[in-house]
């Protein structure tokens, strides 16, 4: 391991520095599909931010069990971003450990293309579902945006904008690893998953802009 490369377990406890460093070393990984989730991860803590200062204030008495709920759900949802940095981090490891497989005899030809293969579809798939996540948490920040304090949605609208950007590069990071599959039967069904889930997003994001100007002129 070198000095640049991350444990299983240690993006979330790195400091900011740590690793944006290890993030802009020469390093493989971390990379784009890591980024993706600690920004998601963000824009979870976005989401409970606005959640927070809506509950127990005058005036939002009625939807105070809604906001917890949002923070709840907000909460989770960061912890589980946090953890598919770490896989995405460690997710194409098995491409570069196929890439060293020996190659001197057609059986070892075959294996490693298998393995190359493999490790290229488990690549593609942690990316996918952090952009799968990403987009399923911008309802919750449209309706911070919308609902929350107008103090703090200022908070919402940034927090549906970290989440479209880690949907965004999450989706990048599936279509250069699917583009590698061989099988069209793998590769066919992720790309459509990822260009459904940028109109998606692109939706939901536009919503949030959407509620972000009511309140402004509220």
């Amino acid at each position: 391991m070198s000095e640049h490369e991350m444990d299983p377990i240690a993006i979330a406890t790195q400091t900011i520095e740590a690793f944006v460093e290890a993030v802009g070393s020469d390093a493989p990984t971390p990379g784009g599909g890591a980024a993706s989730a600690v920004e998601a991860a963000i824009g979870c803590a976005l989401v409970s931010m606005v959640a927070n200062l809506t509950v127990g204030k005058k005036g939002f008495e009625d939807i105070g069990d809604r906001m917890r709920e949002m923070a709840t759900e907000a909460v989770a949802a960061r912890a589980d971003f946090l953890r598919l940095a770490d896989a995405d981090a460690h997710a194409f490891d098995g491409v570069m450990l196929a890439f060293k497989m020996p190659k001197e005899t057609d059986a070892d030809k075959t294996a490693r293309s298998v393995a190359i293969q493999a490790g290229y579809e488990e690549a593609a798939q942690v990316p996918l579902e952090i952009a799968r996540r990403s987009v399923d948490l911008m309802r919750l920040a449209e309706d911070a945006t919308a609902a929350g304090n107008p103090q703090a949605a200022s908070d919402g609208l940034s927090a549906a904008t970290s989440l479209y950007a880690s949907a965004l590069c999450a989706i990048a990071n599936v279509e250069i690893n699917a583009a590698a599959l061989k099988d069209p039967a793998l590769r066919g069904p992720m790309l459509d998953e990822a260009a459904s889930l940028r109109s998606r997003a692109d939706g939901s994001l536009k919503g949030s802009q959407t509620a972000f100007q009511l309140r402004l002129s509220s």
